[in-house]
């Protein structure tokens, strides 16, 4: 939405519009009721009653109606809903799918309320940047999670580790001593290209990179290489497969049969690897990728949702304020802590500062960064030419060939 009126004028107008209609506390009778789309598993039952308990208190002219949704088939759902008539009023989507969606130009721009009203300077930019389509905010972050090492602490200790490395060299050195008797230093597939576009990303690099409005593929610029050249230095320290992806075989099964130090995950595979594994309970510990730098975490990809307002929301009016509720600090900070994500601001960071593997997604996140955010991006992952790249890299091919034709592959999908 390119002609906004100035942010005094709207101020007084939205205040005025929203006065009249009843959308906000002792504005009038008028009921209406705001129609939220979610994901499956993004929330329990409990959070989403105490919210809604709370917010239909504090706005009784409002009813809240949530749907939950597949991730199977979303994006055809969503794009037929923001082209139709009397949609819901507010959609959850992953961060990384914003730009498709706002190609159809059928979002609402919220960036007055991200500056006026959400403190959008200290979101996560894992979170914000993907929600932002030429200087425009369309998505609002709400919450998000990311990779961190999750490793053995007995292992650990048996090898004369006093704990986690702050420095990606020193953790090459841990990682080596632990590589010995049998014991995987780490276990890391040959095409686990997220955990790669953290590298790429901690040289300096980039995946793809918009030149004047046209994306290229950017694998072979010096900066990507000595992230893929890190990759194939570290997947050495163990068994992993050259060939595949970490969920081939799933790399928690691995992780359970007790002979392997560490993996890269989100904390959420300590519970499979409990449940393959029960003995291995209290021996997991969890801490961010290291950086280049002590102190400074590697960059990360991170992953999660924003949240987004249709044009054609029915109460779009009513739909800001339930996002910006949702977004706020203190539903930001109850939903981390209910489900162990980490909140969309790094402010909010201290909210999971006593859950060992939340703080430390929570501080790898300070520095987590998405794909690429080009709306055909999905076509890249589609025959994904990363994976292809790092096999041929680790299976000997020469790093810089191999990444040069994996970047013409890049150009070609982004151009379509």
């Amino acid at each position: 939405m390119k002609n906004r009126l100035p942010v005094c004028a709207l101020a007084l107008l939205s205040a005025a519009a929203l006065t009249g209609c009843g959308l906000v506390p002792g504005g009038g009778t008028a009921t209406r009721t705001v129609d939220v789309w979610l994901m499956k598993d993004s929330v329990t039952d409990d959070f989403l009653q105490r919210f809604t308990r709370e917010y239909e208190d504090e706005h009784p002219s409002v009813k809240l109606r949530f749907t939950f949704q597949e991730w199977t088939g979303i994006g055809k759902k969503v794009t037929a809903a923001l082209q139709g008539e009397g949609g819901p009023d507010v959609i959850e989507v992953g961060n990384t799918q914003v730009a498709q969606y706002a190609e159809t130009q059928r979002l609402f721009d919220l960036t007055l309320e991200s500056v006026r009203d959400l403190g959008h300077e200290e979101w996560l930019p894992g979170l914000a940047q993907p929600g932002s389509v030429d200087g425009i905010q369309y998505g609002i972050p709400w919450y998000a999670a990311n990779r961190v090492v999750v490793y053995r602490k007995d292992l650990y200790a048996e090898a004369g580790i006093t704990g986690p490395a702050k420095t990606r060299a020193q953790w090459l050195k841990d990682t080596e001593k632990l590589n010995r008797g049998g014991t995987q230093g780490i276990y890391l597939a040959g095409q686990d290209w997220y955990t790669l576009a953290g590298f790429i990303w901690e040289e300096g690099g980039d995946l793809a990179v918009d030149k004047g409005g046209e994306w290229t593929g950017a694998l072979d610029s010096p900066a990507a290489l000595k992230g893929m050249e890190f990759y194939k230095e570290l997947q050495a320290l163990g068994s992993g497969p050259k060939d595949a992806d970490e969920q081939t075989p799933p790399q928690s099964d691995v992780f359970a049969t007790g002979k392997v130090a560490q993996i890269i995950s989100t904390p959420g595979a300590a519970a499979l690897i409990h449940k393959a594994n029960p003995e291995l309970k209290g021996k997991l510990g969890f801490f961010p990728v290291p950086g280049k730098k002590a102190g400074q975490p590697c960059a990360v990809f991170t992953g999660g949702s924003d949240l987004i307002i249709p044009k054609n929301a029915p109460d779009r009016g009513a739909a800001i304020e339930v996002v910006k509720a949702l977004a706020g600090e203190k539903w930001q900070s109850d939903l981390a802590r209910t489900m162990s994500y980490v909140p969309n601001k790094t402010s909010l960071a201290s909210a999971v500062g006593g859950d060992e593997a939340t703080a430390a997604m929570a501080a790898g996140a300070a520095r987590g960064r998405a794909t690429p955010n080009s709306p055909q991006w999905a076509e890249v992952e589609a025959d994904n030419p990363i994976k292809q790249y790092m096999t041929a890299v680790l299976q000997g091919r020469d790093p810089e060939l191999a990444a040069q034709a994996a970047s013409q592959k890049i150009t070609a999908a982004l151009g379509r």
